[in-house]
C-alpha cells in the first residue's frame, strides 16, 4: 500500500474532521460539554455496535489465530504504560504519584475507542479482523489500564492527604470497567462466536447504522475537546509523546516478531499502539484536578506527531517483516 494512499485516505479524512470539531468548539458552537455527550454516544453505543457486529461476523479458527494478538497487546501496553509510571514518577522531582499515573493513562494509553476504527478501516479495509484489534486493545486500555491508574492515583491521594479518599475494593474498578458497553459488548461477540451460533446477515444493517457514526463522532469530538484545551509545551509534554509515538509500537512490534505474530495482525497492532494518547487520561486528570495542562499538552503534540508516525511505522513494520 502506498504512503499517498495512506495519507490521502487515513489520516487526511481525521485532520479535516478534527479540524471541523476544533473551528466548531472555538466559534463557541459546540463546548467542553457537548464534547463529553458525544464521547457518551461513541463509546456507549456507536463503538460497542461497531466491535459487535464485526466480531460475531468472525470464525472461530480466526480467535485461536488471534490468541498472540492478545498476548502481545496486553503485555506491551501494559509494559509501556508501568514504564510511563515509574519514569515520570522517579525522573521528575516535583511530580507525585498522582501526577505519574496520569501520564500513563495519558502517555502508556492508544485512543483506539476514537481513532481506532477510523484509522484502521481505511488502511486494512473493513473486516473482522480490524475489529478484534480495535476490541482487544479496547479491552485492555479501558478494563485493564484505567483500573490500574486509578488505583496508582487514589493510593498517591491518599498517601498524601490521608482520608482524602474513599477506601473501596480494589476490584471495583475493574468490575466497572468491564460493566461497560465498550468492554462487554466486544466479550459478548467473541462468546457467541465460541458457542458457534451463525450470525444472520438480516441483522447486521440495525447495529450498521449506529456503528457508522462511530469514527466520524468520535473524530469530530476530539476537534472540540482541544478546542477547549490550553497549549504549553514543555520538557515532560514533549517526552510523554515521544514514550507514547515511539516506545510503544517499537516494544509491540519486537514482541510481535519474538512471538511470531500473524504478519497482518502484528501491522494493524503496530498502528493502533502508535495511535495518540487516550482521552479518557485527560478527562480523568481533569475529574481529579492532576497533571492537566502537561497532559493535554502532550495530547495534543501526539496528535500532530501522529501524522508522520502513522506511515512511519507502517514502513517500518513492512521493512522488518521483510527482513526475518
Amino acid at each position: 500500500m502506498s504512503f499517498s494512499h495512506i495519507i490521502l485516505y487515513a489520516i487526511v479524512p481525521i485532520i479535516v474532521v478534527m479540524l471541523a470539531g476544533f473551528i466548531s468548539g472555538k466559534k463557541g458552537v459546540f463546548s467542553g460539554a457537548d464534547a463529553k455527550k458525544f464521547n457518551k454516544v461513541v463509546l456507549d453505543y456507536a463503538l460497542p455496535a461497531a466491535l459487535f457486529v464485526s466480531i460475531v461476523q468472525a470464525s472461530r479458527e480466526m480467535l485461536v489465530k488471534d490468541i498472540k494478538l492478545t498476548l502481545v497487546a496486553t503485555i506491551g501496553i501494559m509494559a509501556c504504560f508501568m514504564l510511563v509510571y515509574f519514569i515520570f514518577k522517579y525522573c521528575f522531582r516535583k511530580n507525585t504519584g498522582a501526577d505519574a499515573s496520569v501520564s500513563a493513562l495519558i502517555s502508556g494509553s492508544p485512543t483506539i475507542g476514537f481513532l481506532g476504527f477510523a484509522v484502521l478501516e481505511p488502511i486494512f479495509g473493513t473486516t473482522p479482523a480490524v475489529a478484534l484489534v480495535v476490541a482487544i486493545v479496547g479491552i485492555v486500555v479501558n478494563a485493564i489500564g484505567i483500573p490500574v491508574g486509578l488505583s496508582l492515583m487514589n493510593a498517591s491521594l491518599e498517601k498524601q492527604n490521608p482520608g482524602s479518599t474513599k477506601k473501596t475494593s480494589a476490584w471495583k474498578p475493574v468490575l466497572h470497567a468491564l460493566g461497560q458497553p465498550v468492554a462487554w459488548a466486544p466479550i459478548l461477540a467473541v462468546i457467541w462466536v465460541v458457542i458457534g451460533i451463525p450470525w444472520p446477515s438480516w441483522a447486521s444493517p440495525s447495529f450498521d447504522l449506529i456503528a457508522k457514526a462511530n469514527a466520524s463522532m468520535a473524530v469530530f469530538s476530539a476537534g472540540i475537546t482541544l478546542s477547549a484545551i490550553k497549549f504549553t509545551l514543555n520538557w515532560q509534554a514533549v517526552l510523554g509523546s515521544i514514550l507514547k509515538m515511539i516506545m510503544m509500537p517499537a516494544v509491540v512490534l519486537a514482541l510481535g516478531l519474538l512471538l511470531h505474530m500473524n504478519p497482518l495482525n502484528l501491522k494493524m497492532l503496530v498502528v493502533a499502539s502508535a495511535l495518540p494518547p487516550a482521552f479518557s487520561g485527560i478527562i480523568i486528570a481533569d475529574e481529579y484536578d492532576t497533571y492537566v495542562a502537561t497532559g493535554t499538552s502532550s495530547l495534543t503534540l501526539s496528535i500532530i506527531l501522529f501524522i508522520g508516525f502513522c506511515p512511519l511505522w507502517i514502513w517500518l513494520t513492512d521493512l522488518t517483516l521483510a527482513a526475518v
